[in-house]
């Protein structure tokens, strides 16, 4: 019995750290690589895991996802950019401040 109540503990607790997982979004102006992925132009959800980002297209809910590096800041950030420089037809994105956080996402 004293099992079973471990295992439910664990199973509420990874199912509120799930939960826990905010969603940004941003909007992609034209095609752009994040590390390691090629995104089309338009809008996403960013979800941040670790350090993990998935972006989720919000026409067609494709995801990718490619390491960053979180970078704590001491600046609250009021809303979200995405810092890019362009490569051609491609921007390339350096970095995405998290709005109403203090997190910054290093690519």
């Amino acid at each position: 019995m004293k099992n079973l109540f471990v295992a439910a503990g664990v199973l509420a607790l990874s199912t509120l750290s799930f939960a826990g997982v905010k969603t940004y979004e941003i909007t992609l102006s034209s095609p752009s690589k994040a590390g390691n992925v090629q995104l089309k132009a338009g809008q996403y959800k960013l979800k941040v895991d670790g350090s993990t980002a998935t972006f989720i297209g919000v026409e067609d809910s494709k995801t990718a996802s490619t390491q960053v590096k979180v970078v704590p800041t001491d600046k609250k950030f009021e809303t979200t950019i995405v810092d890019a420089a362009k490569d051609g037809d491609t921007a390339v994105i350096k970095d995405i401040e998290l709005g109403g956080s203090k997190t910054k996402l290093e690519f």
